[in-house]
């Protein structure tokens, strides 16, 4: 049986993703739905709180191994491939991952309540990163399907990112060198993970290592 490791996004927890889970669970899927120190570590130090757990759903699966993210959540399973590489490494889906950072961050980073809440790993959601954490974050060369909402519930943050937004991420800064496919739906970032076109894309994903982009007329 393939099994899934999900990973919320920053302020978010395990709860978040249910939804998704339970609709791939369904598909057969054995899954593991993480809770983990999004807001008190930063990326590498959450890599290593996670390896134990994550090493011992790896064997009991005998399939492959796909990670499924929100968020932050993408950051750290690129971490995580690059530091714990499973064996039997399968596919990848991002909703919604700063892959090349956020510009909102880049604003409130220097703000004290900002950095209060959101941590260590708040201060690596820059645009502009140290060597460290790209060697960090790894080279993507596994099969890496990334979805991007381009509607948002804040009107501050569609204001504040250029281009086509969820309201905290770019569409452009979703993407990331090596990817296998991407693709834009009607969602925002906050609840991006329930949306049923999400959620079917990601199932498609898992299954065929692409999305189903629609045929365009002519």
């Amino acid at each position: 049986m393939d099994g899934i490791i999900f990973l919320h996004g920053i302020a978010r927890s395990a709860s978040s993703l249910a939804v998704l889970e339970k609709a791939l669970r369904a598909d057969g899927y054995a899954t593991l739905n993480l809770d983990y120190p999004a807001r008190s570590r930063c990326i590498a130090e959450i890599v290593e709180a996670l390896q134990a757990e994550i090493a011992r759903f790896a064997e009991s699966c005998s399939g492959r191994l796909h990670f499924v993210t929100h968020s932050m959540g993408g950051l750290v399973a690129r971490a995580f491939i690059a530091r714990h590489r499973p064996a039997r490494l399968g596919h990848v889906v991002m909703l919604a991952p700063p892959n090349e950072g956020s510009e909102i961050a880049d604003l409130l980073g220097g703000n004290v309540l900002y950095r209060a809440f959101f941590g260590p790993a708040g201060a690596e959601l820059v645009t502009k990163r140290s060597e460290a954490l790209c060697e960090v974050l790894g080279t993507v060369d596994y099969p890496l399907g990334v979805i991007a909402g381009d509607r948002s519930l804040d009107p501050v943050g569609w204001l504040l990112l250029p281009g086509a937004n969820d309201g905290r991420v770019s569409v452009e800064r979703t993407r990331v060198a090596g990817m296998a496919d991407h693709i834009v739906i009607h969602g925002t970032h906050t609840l991006i993970m329930n949306n049923p076109e999400a959620i079917a894309q990601v199932r498609h994903f898992l299954k065929h290592g692409r999305f189903e982009h629609p045929v365009s007329a002519g």
